[in-house]
């Protein structure tokens, strides 16, 4: 019998993934997911040069979010049932033509669909993180999938200070065209890097469908936490849709590369994915779910002094994003541990529901700026990590993951 499986990829480590894979795929993730976020310092300039109104370029980053989540609705599943390099290369190839359209965007309507594009095809990140799951032995298994995570947090960060310098440099096209080639490139070297992963679900198209809606039906954990991750990323798409709108107005009249310098202050809340995925595998991750979700909430109290101090605006988005990351990455270690065998299903499910959550966000923080400035955009982020907390504080052991994995939910 042919028995080439065994020999192992060069990526792999024995009886785990190797640090060099991983950190190409932790890239990757971070590369594939920044493209939804490049807009979101150049909104005041996009809005300007395409002549449209804040709430209509507010659209860009919801267009974003909503191709993302239907992405992670229809294709992350086919994870489970096609062989999953082939699946990730064709993805980012696809990314990199989207972000191509964007560059070469002329009106909303092509930006729109570039957008589209990219959002849809850069949940490959969302089947490059179970993939590493899966490579990964059980003993490292947060901690993989927390330094994954922080890739895919930190390129949603650093997005926006990158975007910001490019932009000064070369007009806000630029940023598109770097992203496009950066994704390219990415593409080519996973392409030899990447071991060959045979599907594991056995079903047909319409039967993986049906059974990412039967999880959610069926398991009280992935209920709750993707209801948490819903409410993370809206709280997280409030702040950030409106902050542009914020600097660029007086009294500070940021240029783009410095409103996109305060990427890097959220770029630390990434850290705590890594911190997080330690705390899961010791078996903490309800105390590590606690505590994120209390920073998110808290951190809108220096927020709502944001017009008047920059100290405080930089304090409320450092206790923002390490609440946000911190809650997502306990949130997936908890889903992993339902069903292993159907990850990428799991996936599907808990970020569907966080980027629908993203992408109502967004729009609330662009509809709440128009009509009540920074005070309505504050209100509605404090309104969204309440209902976190709240839900967390009304779940039971069953749905935080407790009652049959002890404290390791």
């Amino acid at each position: 019998m042919h028995t080439t499986h065994t020999l192992p990829h060069p990526g792999q480590a024995h009886g785990g993934l190797s640090p060099l894979l991983m950190w190409l795929m932790t890239v990757a993730t971070g590369l594939a997911v920044a493209g939804n976020y490049y807009a979101q310092p150049l909104l005041p300039e996009i809005s300007h040069a395409l002549g449209i109104r804040a709430a209509s370029a507010g659209s860009i980053i919801t267009t974003a979010q909503l191709g993302y989540a239907l992405g992670l609705l229809l294709i992350v599943p086919l994870g489970d049932m096609l062989e999953r390099r082939r699946l990730i290369i064709s993805m980012m190839l696809l990314a990199s033509c989207g972000l191509l359209i964007s560059a070469t965007a002329g009106s909303i309507s092509q930006l729109l669909l570039g957008t589209a594009m990219a959002g849809v095809c850069s949940v490959v990140a969302q089947i490059l993180l179970p993939l590493g799951a899966s490579l990964a032995s059980e003993a490292e298994r947060g901690r993989v999938v927390g330094t994954i995570m922080s890739g895919l947090l930190t390129g949603i960060l650093l997005a926006r200070t990158v975007a910001g310098s490019l932009a000064d440099l070369g007009g806000w096209h630029t940023v598109y065209w770097c992203g496009s080639s950066g994704m390219l490139l990415m593409t080519l070297v996973l392409a030899r890097q990447l071991p060959h992963t045979p599907a594991t679900a056995g079903l047909r198209y319409g039967q993986l469908l049906q059974s990412v809606l039967r999880l959610f039906v069926e398991e009280p954990s992935l209920r709750l936490r993707g209801l948490l991750g819903a409410m993370s990323f809206a709280t997280f798409s409030v702040m950030w849709t409106s902050v542009a709108f914020l600097l660029s107005a007086p009294p500070f009249g940021f240029s783009n590369s410095t409103i996109g310098l305060f990427g890097l202050a959220g770029a630390a809340g990434a850290l705590s994915a890594n911190i997080v995925g330690r705390l899961s595998d010791q078996g903490r991750g309800a105390l590590a779910s606690r505590l994120s979700l209390g920073l998110m909430l808290l951190a809108w109290l220096p927020l709502a002094l944001a017009p008047h101090s920059i100290t405080a605006l930089l304090l409320g988005i450092l206790l923002l994003d390490l609440g946000v990351a911190g809650c997502h990455v306990s949130n997936q270690g908890a889903i992993y541990r339902i069903r292993p065998e159907a990850r990428n299903r799991l996936t599907s499910a808990y970020m569907t529901s966080y980027f629908i959550g993203g992408a109502a966000g967004s729009l609330a923080s662009a509809w709440a700026y128009g009509h009540w400035g920074w005070t309505g955009v504050v209100l509605t982020g404090a309104a969204c990590s309440l209902t976190g907390v709240c839900a967390w504080a009304l779940s039971g052991p069953r749905y935080q993951g407790l009652a049959t994995g002890g404290a390791n939910s």
